[in-house]
């Protein structure tokens, strides 16, 4: 949920600016407890069309709860106390996949909106000031599109442009890389445009379960790879989806004139 993300994390960097603290607890009571709601009503969807019981489904849902968050933290007790050098990914061995981009990335949001605070990332003085005109932008984007099909009305494919699934989607990068937008795109263009066109009857039926077998697919299959791979201490597999290299070489080099020049970094004028 990227656009709530932002949204609890300006609100509360304007009222407590300088606080870390508070700019996570907020977003935790703000965003993420509203994102879980939306994934519990996600599951009630799937139980009624699988014709489930609302009762069952919601004890089904609150037993899983329960146990979920009781088994999280165990886990995250056991990893930040057993795996050396976790989430430090200049001291992991190479191909290590305890590198934490999630964690990484609320924590800089933390910083960002915490310590630094909107006003001196976004106010009207700052670098970044340009940045706020993107508001703008998603505001009138879903209107543009709305506009164009009112005009073309024989360009059917125009309505079918949906900026904020595009927008949103976008909030991802810091975490996925390329590759798996690539998936993304070939699974949904040959089951939400081919199938969909060609068999519509089968998509109708079968698309919504498909969807969720996938996400338990993948599931399962990271606990297959913790215990027959992780064990053994292989921390990747050599094959094209799985580079690690998958993004900006520069990433980590310094922008500002007179810094520390690491190895491999260009030199600055």
């Amino acid at each position: 949920m990227p656009g709530i993300n932002i949204l609890t994390e300006i609100v509360i960097g304007y009222i407590m600016p300088g606080n870390p603290l508070a700019s996570v607890v907020f977003k935790t009571y703000g965003c993420t407890s509203m994102g879980q709601a939306i994934n519990f009503l996600s599951d009630f969807k799937l139980g009624h069309y699988m014709k489930i019981p609302p009762r069952s489904m919601f004890i089904a849902q609150l037993a899983g709860s329960v146990i979920a968050n009781a088994s999280y933290f165990g886990t995250a007790w056991w990893l930040l106390s057993d795996v050396p050098h976790i989430c430090e990914t200049n001291l992991l061995p190479k191909g290590s996949p305890w590198t934490c981009p999630s964690d990484t990335v609320f924590f800089s949001s933390s910083v960002i909106w915490g310590v630094v605070g909107p006003r001196r990332m976004f106010g009207p003085d700052s670098i970044y000031s340009g940045f706020n005109y993107f508001f703008l932008l998603g505001l009138f984007a879903p209107a543009t599109v709305y506009l164009f099909h009112r005009l073309f009305l024989e360009k059917k494919w125009i309505r079918l442009i949906n900026f904020p699934v595009i927008f949103a989607a976008a909030g991802y990068i810091p975490l996925v890389k390329t590759v798996n937008f690539n998936c993304w795109f070939i699974v949904g263009f040959v089951f939400n445009y081919w199938v969909l066109k060609h068999h519509k009857q089968w998509w109708g039926r079968y698309a919504y379960v498909l969807s969720a077998a996938l996400d338990a697919g993948t599931s399962f299959m990271a606990v297959i790879a913790f215990f027959t791979l992780g064990n053994y201490n292989i921390n990747s597999v050599n094959w094209w989806g799985g580079v690690t290299d998958d993004y900006c070489q520069l990433a980590k080099c310094p922008t500002e004139p007179g810094a520390y020049i690491p190895k491999g970094c260009p030199e600055l004028e």
